[in-house]
């Protein structure tokens, strides 16, 4: 099975309470490594992602914590911290290492339990369950309680993936939690949701339509942080792709992009392993409503 964690040194964990319909996920990044932001939607939910942008002087984070509990779940990045730091990795300061760990939320709120928010506690179980195996697929950690299809008046459940392809000698890899307000289509266009390839507009009393589909593209290329600024806009053309409408005013969307590697490889090229990884990776993350119908 294709994922993220077929990039070297890549590992992903979760923690998920199928219950209370929430989660976080962790992506622990090997070191050295280049991290890059892209945000398009209006109502992101986030934190240390300022030193992800051109010019600042820290370029490698330890990990990137993906969360439920809208602004609530950044606290599990306070777990994803200790934990680094109990093993020694962090940026180097004169007191010691601080460990860097961007995070992003979806709001997962209004399903399930909404007093459950992941928290410190909860993001220390999902850094210490991480592993190099191939991401599952579904309501899991992040993608607990996401949700798609608002843009019509009914939500149906969302859920998250990933996947990687081989572009000659590089390997990119995508993870992402979709958790959106528009209908889901593949990259070719067929419908995973139902709705219009082209929106006609949101139903006329529609039910709050308050969601992010958050992305993690990761490959072995040695890029810059401006190089791979171009990666995660491509990884963002990918999610308007498959999501129509997306970057609303009601999104957070966005897209973290990870140079971990050294491996010598045009920008562009991939920049557009990183638009076929990410489409595929929105379909896998849908794919198992397809197997529980079957079932």
């Amino acid at each position: 099975m294709s994922s993220i964690t077929d990039v070297a040194g890549i590992r992903v964990g979760h923690w998920t309470d199928a219950q209370a319909r929430t989660g976080c996920t962790v992506i622990s990044l090997p070191e050295p490594n280049v991290t890059a932001f892209e945000v398009r939607g209006a109502a992101p939910g986030t934190r240390e992602t300022a030193l992800m942008t051109p010019g600042m002087s820290v370029e490698s984070v330890q990990a990137i914590l993906l969360t439920g509990g809208s602004a609530f779940g950044l606290a599990a990045a306070d777990g994803v911290m200790h934990a680094l730091e109990e093993e020694g990795r962090g940026h180097l300061t004169p007191s010691g290492p601080v460990p860097i760990v961007p995070a992003a939320v979806i709001y997962d709120l209004l399903v399930g339990d909404s007093s459950v928010r992941p928290g410190a506690e909860q993001g220390a179980a999902a850094y210490h369950a991480a592993s190099d195996r191939p991401v599952e697929a579904g309501p899991i950690g992040a993608g607990t309680g996401a949700m798609v299809g608002g843009w019509r008046g009914a939500f149906q459940p969302g859920g998250l993936g990933s996947f990687s392809i081989r572009v000659g000698q590089v390997t990119v890899g995508a993870l992402v939690v979709v958790n959106a307000v528009g209908d889901v289509f593949t990259l070719e266009g067929t419908p995973l949701t139902g709705g219009r390839p082209v929106p006609d507009g949101p139903d006329p009393t529609p039910p709050t339509r308050t969601n992010t589909t958050l992305i993690v593209v990761a490959t072995d290329a040695e890029l810059t942080r401006n190089e791979l600024t171009r990666v995660a806009v491509r990884a963002q053309d990918s999610l308007a792709a498959c999501v129509r409408p997306t970057h609303t005013r009601y999104d957070g969307d966005a897209a973290f992009a990870v140079s971990c590697g050294n491996v010598m490889a045009d920008v562009d090229t991939v920049a557009e392993g990183a638009f076929a990884a990410t489409g595929r990776a929105i379909e896998a993350a849908l794919a198992w409503r397809t197997t529980t119908e079957d079932t």
